[in-house]
């Protein structure tokens, strides 16, 4: 069935976990990669997925290979690039953040061009390369997908993740505007709800800190977003014809304080933390239009479900 072939990149991450399994449910034969296809780690959990003995296929790739993307890609409509690594302290952020997010972009979109049976890519990028510039953030502030995160204030602020995002984000535009690919980005915030792969990810040990006996919470305010509504866009993304640009997914913004508060209404017998780890004001909430996303047929899990979601699936992979 033309169009059924599609390939996604970095697929044990949290994400792209969830996007291989429904994938795989709608009847597409998946070509995935992974840095490593010896590694259980890595494959166990994509390997045991319903319908992965017919029509998932792993291959070896690595974001820094040129070429590495080649063979996964052969004979795919449909490409989901979202390896990308996600974390927050770095040592070594041009090699350890932005180069892999950058090259691998650049990598995967290479042998994109170089593949005539690919007819659409969708981008994982993140509201990381969204909100982060010098515009105010406030309640009556609306972001939407118009707003890109400006690289110099990133580099200001040294927040470089955030960084490794927005530049991604940027060369795959230039790259896909120079060779004619037809590109759509998914641009997430913090992005939680059950796991399927068996490490933890970033978003969900920030909520596994805070019903695991951390003494303090962030002072942060945040979007956050249900997995598998992020894995739904990705699809319709690439199956909706009149698709186009960057859609952000983000049910609710809230500062940590709130989430805090949600989780204990929801677990009372968990040691939420009740204080902040500073003095400083609260960063304000500001707002993240749902419009175009909802354009897309996307319909958001409320935070809610989503945090207890998190917490049974951290509960039952024994992560406390």
């Amino acid at each position: 069935m033309s169009g059924k072939v599609v390939c996604v990149t970095g697929a044990s991450g949290f994400i792209a976990s969830w996007l291989v399994k429904l994938l795989l449910q709608r009847g597409y034969t998946v070509q995935a990669t992974v840095r490593d296809i010896n590694d259980p780690k890595k494959t166990k959990h994509l390997l045991e997925l319903e319908g992965a003995n017919e029509r998932l296929k792993l291959y070896n790739a690595d974001n820094l290979k040129d070429g590495s993307f080649d063979a996964a890609m052969d004979g795919c409509a449909g490409v989901f690039h979202t390896a990308s690594p996600f974390f927050f302290s770095s040592k070594d952020p041009q090699t350890e953040l932005i180069d892999p997010a950058v090259k691998g972009t650049l990598n995967v979109l290479a042998s994109c061009s170089k593949t005539s049976s690919v007819k659409r890519v969708v981008l994982t990028s993140s509201v990381a390369a969204v909100v982060y510039n010098r515009n105010p953030r406030t309640p009556d502030v609306v972001v939407d997908e118009t707003w890109f995160s400006d690289p110099a204030f990133c580099k200001e602020v040294q927040n470089w993740y955030v960084l490794s995002k927005t530049l991604a984000e940027e060369a795959a535009w230039d790259f896909a505007k120079e060779k004619g690919i037809d590109l759509v980005t998914i641009n997430p915030a913090m992005v939680i709800g059950p796991l399927l792969q068996p490490m933890l990810n970033t978003s969900c040990a920030a909520i596994l800190d805070l019903v695991n006996g951390s003494p303090t919470y962030t002072n942060g305010t945040f979007g956050w977003v249900n997995v598998k509504d992020v894995a739904e866009a990705h699809i319709l993304a690439y199956e909706v014809p009149s698709v186009s640009g960057r859609y952000c997914l983000v049910e609710r913004v809230v500062h940590f304080s709130e989430l805090v508060k949600l989780l204990h209404d929801l677990y009372p017998e968990y040691p939420v933390p009740q204080k902040c780890v500073d003095e400083n004001p609260f960063p304000p909430k500001f707002q993240v239009s749902k419009k175009k996303t909802q354009t897309l047929g996307v319909n958001f899990t409320p935070l809610e479900v989503s945090l207890k979601e998190t917490v049974e699936s951290l509960k039952e992979k024994k992560f406390f």
